[in-house]
């Protein structure tokens, strides 16, 4: 039996010499990541729709660095695109981490839901992270070796009246993850999701406007406040690194405590 004496924990959460591309990289929740994982000494490239954002985090990268870093470099992914997602994994090469933030989500009630509108969110939150995710995967699997960890939401779990469709790819992104988990995991090969709160971001900025929605959203976490995008690093750096290389196929919630509750009343006793 091994002993505690033998085991080096010291370098855990070390991402030396990996390469990792982060998806959506440009503004918000991806940003953090990249961000976090080049401090931790992985080689990111910050893959984004809008080239200028992915190109201010590299920017923002040089602000901080320090020792122990990795590398920044900017990408311009238009995951919409196919052939798009096709050349980015033959230009992108040998990929130990992936990490997968895209999403949208149009607010409306299911009734009053269009057929474009429902394509337009499963097209980004799902079939392009499926296309993200199998791309990359197909090299980490026949590397033997990697990292896959997409972004899914606590609307996995819960859903409210407008959050309907962004629920459900919220939910078929999980199944994605674990069944890629299931098929890849002989090969070396961990996938897992993050499921962020109510984060500070673009994508939440229409709740942030509204005063009384807002505040809501705020208590209704046991921290009692929105989440902030470098409060999702960690999560990302844990799953990425080899203190969780026996994590896979399942879910971090980090969304302070919202899904642990049930936050409508705080009871007398």
């Amino acid at each position: 039996m091994t002993t505690g004496a033998s085991w080096d924990l010291s370098g855990l959460f070390r991402l030396d010499g990996r390469r990792a591309v982060v998806v959506g990289a440009g503004s918000g929740i991806g940003q953090a990541i990249a961000l976090g994982l080049a401090a931790h000494g992985a080689d990111v490239t910050c893959a984004d729709r809008d080239l200028a954002g992915a190109q201010a985090t590299v920017g923002l990268g040089a602000e901080v660095t320090g020792p122990g870093w990795g590398g920044l470099t900017a990408y311009q992914l238009d995951v919409l695109d196919g052939a798009a997602v096709t050349r980015a994994v033959d230009e992108l090469g040998a990929v130990d981490v992936l990490v997968v933030t895209p999403a949208v989500n149009v607010r409306k009630r299911l009734l009053d839901y269009t057929g474009e509108e429902f394509d337009r969110v499963v097209a980004l939150n799902l079939r392009a992270a499926f296309e993200l995710m199998t791309g990359f995967g197909r090299g980490m699997a026949a590397r033997g070796r990697g990292s896959i960890i997409g972004c899914s939401s606590i609307r996995s779990l819960t859903t409210e009246p407008g959050q309907g469709v962004y629920a459900m790819t919220k939910a078929g992104l999980v199944m994605l993850l674990r069944t890629l988990a299931a098929e890849l995991g002989t090969s070396g090969v961990r996938v897992n999701a993050i499921a962020p709160g109510v984060i500070d971001t673009p994508l939440t900025a229409p709740i942030k406007n509204n005063a009384d929605w807002y505040a809501a959203y705020g208590a209704k976490s046991i921290l009692g406040r929105w989440g902030r995008p470098h409060e999702l690093a960690g999560a990302a750096v844990y799953l990425a690194s080899d203190a969780a290389s026996y994590v896979t196929g399942t879910v971090l919630f980090v969304d302070g405590g919202w899904t642990a509750i049930d936050g409508r009343f705080d009871p007398p006793a």
